[in-house]
């Protein structure tokens, strides 16, 4: 995903809803505040919980795997192999030489993506449109015609997937999100459809 944010194909991105103890979710606003029903207390309506991954305006910074250089560079696992030269560094070692450190240890001085948040909503996961699920950095080719002259399945999550050929692919990129949320959230997620957190966002220049 880091890569599709780089590519400019991700501005949108889907986080479960995790309930407080006590809450269920009945009731919820579209601009990105719950209103929960009290289990307790037959339905009672609960506390407003507003979306914890921003809200409008404010700025995100993205972690992502990395490596620190002796000479205290960073460079980044999705650069490799193919475009680890293309930051002009000199001196840029070999993908088998490099010891990646997992993203959450990653420092906000070595972070290279900052995102702010444009809105924020709720909704199921299975609410995701075609659209939406192309938004989350879903990825096309077109592989011609296959048996009856029906078109491939060409979409997928990441161009590699693309890449290892047609039958790591689908006929929808609705398809290809709710594989990558099954790998994600654990097999059979996205059929018990949960609540999600939506949030719209934009990549800011690397000057931000």
């Amino acid at each position: 995903m880091v890569r599709a944010l780089l590519g400019g194909r991700k501005t949108v991105t889907r986080r479960l809803v995790k309930p407080q103890r006590g809450w269920k979710l009945g009731w919820y606003d579209k601009q990105g505040v719950i209103v929960p029903v009290n289990a307790d207390r037959h339905g009672d309506p609960g506390d407003d919980i507003t979306c914890p991954y921003g809200q409008p305006g404010e700025r995100l910074w993205v972690r992502e795997a990395f490596h620190i250089t002796s000479a205290n560079e960073a460079v980044y696992r999705a650069d490799y192999p193919g475009n680890a030269t293309a930051r002009g560094m000199e001196n840029i070692p070999a993908e088998q030489d490099v010891r990646w450190r997992p993203s959450i240890h990653m420092p906000r001085w070595a972070s290279r993506l900052t995102l702010e948040v444009v809105s924020t909503s709720v909704e199921r996961l299975h609410d995701i449109t075609e659209g939406d699920a192309q938004a989350e950095g879903a990825v096309f080719r077109d592989f011609g015609r296959g048996n009856y002259g029906r078109q491939r399945p060409g979409w997928a999550m990441s161009v590699e997937q693309l890449d290892r050929g047609t039958e790591h692919c689908l006929d929808t990129a609705r398809f290809a999100f709710g594989n990558l949320w099954n790998a994600i959230n654990g097999e059979n997620s996205w059929l018990s459809n949960p609540w999600v957190w939506r949030v719209e966002f934009r990549v800011l220049p690397a000057e931000w």
